[in-house]
Protein backbone atom coordinates (compact mmCIF):
# COMPACT_ATOMS: atom_id res chain seq x y z
CA UNK A 1 0.00 0.00 0.00
CA UNK A 2 1.59 3.41 -0.88
CA UNK A 3 2.30 6.65 1.57
CA UNK A 4 -0.17 9.43 1.35
CA UNK A 5 1.53 12.59 0.43
CA UNK A 6 0.80 16.08 0.98
CA UNK A 7 3.35 19.00 -1.23
CA UNK A 8 3.57 22.09 0.39
CA UNK A 9 3.89 24.73 -2.88
CA UNK A 10 2.37 25.00 -5.70
CA UNK A 11 5.06 26.65 -7.76
CA UNK A 12 7.70 25.60 -10.17
CA UNK A 13 9.47 23.10 -7.34
CA UNK A 14 6.24 22.33 -6.27
CA UNK A 15 5.10 20.73 -9.80
CA UNK A 16 9.01 18.95 -9.91
CA UNK A 17 8.32 17.55 -6.20
CA UNK A 18 4.96 16.12 -7.46
CA UNK A 19 6.38 14.66 -10.81
CA UNK A 20 9.45 13.29 -9.04
CA UNK A 21 7.59 11.49 -5.78
CA UNK A 22 4.59 10.05 -8.58
CA UNK A 23 7.46 8.58 -10.58
CA UNK A 24 10.31 7.54 -8.64
CA UNK A 25 8.55 6.75 -4.95
CA UNK A 26 6.47 4.38 -2.57
CA UNK A 27 3.99 7.84 -2.34
CA UNK A 28 0.98 8.75 -3.82
CA UNK A 29 0.58 11.85 -3.86
CA UNK A 30 -2.83 13.20 -2.88
CA UNK A 31 -2.90 16.92 -2.13
CA UNK A 32 -0.98 21.13 -2.22
CA UNK A 33 -0.98 23.28 0.33
CA UNK A 34 0.07 26.40 0.95
CA UNK A 35 -0.74 29.48 3.78
CA UNK A 36 -4.56 30.18 3.02
CA UNK A 37 -3.30 34.33 1.44
CA UNK A 38 -1.57 32.59 -1.36
CA UNK A 39 -4.39 29.83 -2.45
CA UNK A 40 -5.44 31.70 -6.01
CA UNK A 41 -7.21 28.19 -7.31
CA UNK A 42 -8.85 25.18 -5.58
CA UNK A 43 -6.59 22.36 -7.69
CA UNK A 44 -3.07 22.09 -8.04
CA UNK A 45 -1.65 19.21 -10.70
CA UNK A 46 -5.09 17.85 -10.72
CA UNK A 47 -5.21 17.56 -6.70
CA UNK A 48 -6.83 19.75 -4.13
CA UNK A 49 -4.97 22.82 -2.82
CA UNK A 50 -5.62 22.98 0.82
CA UNK A 51 -5.13 25.74 3.67
CA UNK A 52 -1.82 24.86 5.47
CA UNK A 53 -4.06 26.15 8.61
CA UNK A 54 -6.76 23.63 7.93
CA UNK A 55 -4.07 20.69 6.99
CA UNK A 56 -4.07 18.73 10.24
CA UNK A 57 -8.39 18.47 9.75
CA UNK A 58 -8.38 17.29 6.03
CA UNK A 59 -4.67 15.39 5.91
CA UNK A 60 -4.05 14.61 9.33
CA UNK A 61 -0.48 13.60 10.10
CA UNK A 62 -1.40 10.06 11.13
CA UNK A 63 -1.92 9.58 7.71
CA UNK A 64 -0.29 11.82 5.58
CA UNK A 65 3.50 13.12 5.31
CA UNK A 66 4.17 16.68 4.22
CA UNK A 67 7.11 17.62 1.71
CA UNK A 68 8.26 21.47 2.05
CA UNK A 69 8.85 22.09 -2.00
CA UNK A 70 9.74 25.58 -1.51
CA UNK A 71 13.06 27.63 -3.25
CA UNK A 72 15.53 29.33 -1.64
CA UNK A 73 13.69 32.30 -0.93
CA UNK A 74 15.29 34.61 1.28
CA UNK A 75 17.86 32.66 1.75
CA UNK A 76 16.00 29.34 2.85
CA UNK A 77 14.61 31.00 5.62
CA UNK A 78 11.24 30.32 3.86
CA UNK A 79 11.75 26.93 3.38
CA UNK A 80 12.87 26.50 6.97
CA UNK A 81 10.16 28.32 8.50
CA UNK A 82 7.64 26.14 6.83
CA UNK A 83 9.68 23.01 7.50
CA UNK A 84 9.53 23.83 10.83
CA UNK A 85 5.65 24.49 10.89
CA UNK A 86 5.14 21.10 9.69
CA UNK A 87 7.09 19.44 12.37
CA UNK A 88 5.28 21.57 14.92
CA UNK A 89 1.69 20.36 13.35
CA UNK A 90 3.20 16.27 13.91
CA UNK A 91 4.22 15.92 10.39
CA UNK A 92 6.82 13.33 8.96
CA UNK A 93 9.11 15.69 6.37
CA UNK A 94 10.12 12.77 3.94
CA UNK A 95 13.16 12.98 1.82
CA UNK A 96 13.04 12.58 -1.49
CA UNK A 97 16.48 10.56 -2.99
CA UNK A 98 16.60 9.98 -7.07
CA UNK A 99 17.02 6.75 -8.20
CA UNK A 100 19.20 8.10 -10.77
CA UNK A 101 21.51 9.44 -8.02
CA UNK A 102 24.86 7.91 -6.62
CA UNK A 103 24.43 7.57 -2.83
CA UNK A 104 27.68 5.74 -0.78
CA UNK A 105 27.04 7.61 2.48
CA UNK A 106 24.96 4.77 4.15
CA UNK A 107 22.05 7.04 4.64
CA UNK A 108 23.01 10.10 6.32
CA UNK A 109 20.87 11.88 4.89
CA UNK A 110 18.12 14.05 6.92
CA UNK A 111 14.56 14.68 6.59
CA UNK A 112 12.96 16.65 4.01
CA UNK A 113 15.69 17.09 1.66
CA UNK A 114 15.24 16.91 -2.42
CA UNK A 115 17.73 15.33 -3.82
CA UNK A 116 18.04 15.03 -7.86
CA UNK A 117 19.64 13.13 -10.27
CA UNK A 118 23.08 12.22 -11.63
CA UNK A 119 24.39 14.06 -7.62
CA UNK A 120 27.42 11.47 -6.61
CA UNK A 121 26.96 11.77 -2.59
CA UNK A 122 31.09 9.68 -1.89
CA UNK A 123 31.24 8.04 1.54
CA UNK A 124 31.45 9.34 5.14
CA UNK A 125 29.10 12.47 3.80
CA UNK A 126 26.68 13.88 6.00
CA UNK A 127 23.36 15.69 5.17
CA UNK A 128 20.85 17.96 7.45
CA UNK A 129 17.55 18.30 7.11
CA UNK A 130 15.61 20.24 4.69
CA UNK A 131 18.56 20.18 2.17
CA UNK A 132 18.17 20.47 -1.77
CA UNK A 133 20.68 18.96 -4.17
CA UNK A 134 19.52 20.12 -7.64
CA UNK A 135 21.08 17.76 -10.38
CA UNK A 136 24.24 16.94 -10.97
CA UNK A 137 26.19 17.86 -8.33
CA UNK A 138 29.72 15.87 -6.54
CA UNK A 139 29.85 16.03 -3.01
CA UNK A 140 33.25 14.58 -1.81
CA UNK A 141 33.98 12.22 0.57
CA UNK A 142 33.75 13.11 4.42
CA UNK A 143 31.92 16.51 3.57
CA UNK A 144 28.78 17.94 5.92
CA UNK A 145 25.91 19.57 4.45
CA UNK A 146 24.25 21.35 7.29
CA UNK A 147 20.74 22.42 7.23
CA UNK A 148 18.29 24.64 5.07
CA UNK A 149 20.49 24.56 2.17
CA UNK A 150 20.31 24.83 -1.42
CA UNK A 151 22.73 23.78 -3.66
CA UNK A 152 22.02 23.96 -7.31
CA UNK A 153 23.28 21.94 -10.51
CA UNK A 154 27.11 21.04 -11.45
CA UNK A 155 28.79 22.05 -8.19
CA UNK A 156 31.71 19.90 -6.58
CA UNK A 157 32.33 19.81 -2.96
CA UNK A 158 35.75 18.83 -2.51
CA UNK A 159 36.14 16.16 0.51
CA UNK A 160 36.15 17.55 3.93
CA UNK A 161 33.93 20.51 3.44
CA UNK A 162 31.92 22.15 6.08
CA UNK A 163 28.80 24.08 4.67
CA UNK A 164 27.16 25.76 7.63
CA UNK A 165 23.25 26.36 7.71
CA UNK A 166 21.35 28.09 5.22
CA UNK A 167 23.87 29.03 2.69
CA UNK A 168 22.96 28.88 -1.16
CA UNK A 169 25.62 27.50 -3.74
CA UNK A 170 24.75 28.96 -7.71
CA UNK A 171 25.27 26.68 -10.80
CA UNK A 172 29.32 25.25 -11.72
CA UNK A 173 30.99 26.46 -8.26
CA UNK A 174 33.61 25.09 -7.10
CA UNK A 175 34.46 24.74 -3.37
CA UNK A 176 38.14 23.10 -2.80
CA UNK A 177 39.14 20.63 -0.01
CA UNK A 178 38.70 21.02 4.14
CA UNK A 179 37.56 24.52 3.67
CA UNK A 180 34.30 25.60 5.78
CA UNK A 181 31.59 27.94 4.29
CA UNK A 182 29.78 29.94 7.26
CA UNK A 183 26.34 30.05 7.80
CA UNK A 184 23.76 32.06 5.65
CA UNK A 185 26.67 32.53 2.76
CA UNK A 186 26.19 33.21 -0.74
CA UNK A 187 28.69 31.34 -3.54
CA UNK A 188 27.98 33.05 -6.82
CA UNK A 189 27.63 30.72 -10.14
CA UNK A 190 30.91 29.93 -11.29
CA UNK A 191 33.00 31.00 -8.25
CA UNK A 192 35.88 29.33 -6.67
CA UNK A 193 36.21 29.41 -3.25
CA UNK A 194 39.50 28.59 -1.92
CA UNK A 195 39.46 29.29 1.82
CA UNK A 196 36.86 28.96 4.64
CA UNK A 197 34.12 32.29 4.27
CA UNK A 198 32.85 33.93 7.11
CA UNK A 199 29.03 33.88 8.12
CA UNK A 200 26.55 36.39 5.96
CA UNK A 201 29.42 37.05 3.19
CA UNK A 202 28.95 36.74 -0.84
CA UNK A 203 31.32 35.51 -3.12
CA UNK A 204 31.85 35.69 -6.68
CA UNK A 205 34.29 34.82 -9.70
CA UNK A 206 37.18 32.67 -9.52
CA UNK A 207 41.13 32.87 -9.02
CA UNK A 208 41.93 31.79 -12.39
CA UNK A 209 45.07 33.75 -14.63
CA UNK A 210 47.74 32.57 -16.43
CA UNK A 211 50.96 31.34 -14.78
CA UNK A 212 54.16 32.63 -16.25
CA UNK A 213 55.61 29.19 -17.26
CA UNK A 214 54.42 27.06 -20.31
CA UNK A 215 52.10 24.01 -18.74
CA UNK A 216 54.62 21.61 -19.80
CA UNK A 217 56.89 22.92 -17.41
CA UNK A 218 54.32 22.97 -14.11
CA UNK A 219 54.35 19.87 -12.17
CA UNK A 220 51.45 18.27 -11.27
Amino acid sequence: MSKKLVIFGVGDIGQLAHYYFTHDSDYDVVAFTVDKDYIKETEFCGLPVVPFEEITTSHPAENNDIFIAVSYAQLNKVRKDKYLAAKDKGYHTPSYISSHATVLNEGRIGDNCFILEDNTIQPFVTIGDNVTLWSGNHIGHHSTIKSHNFIASHIVVSGGVVIEESCFLGVNATLRDHITIGEGCIIAAGACVMNDTPADTVWRGDFAKSASKPASQVKL
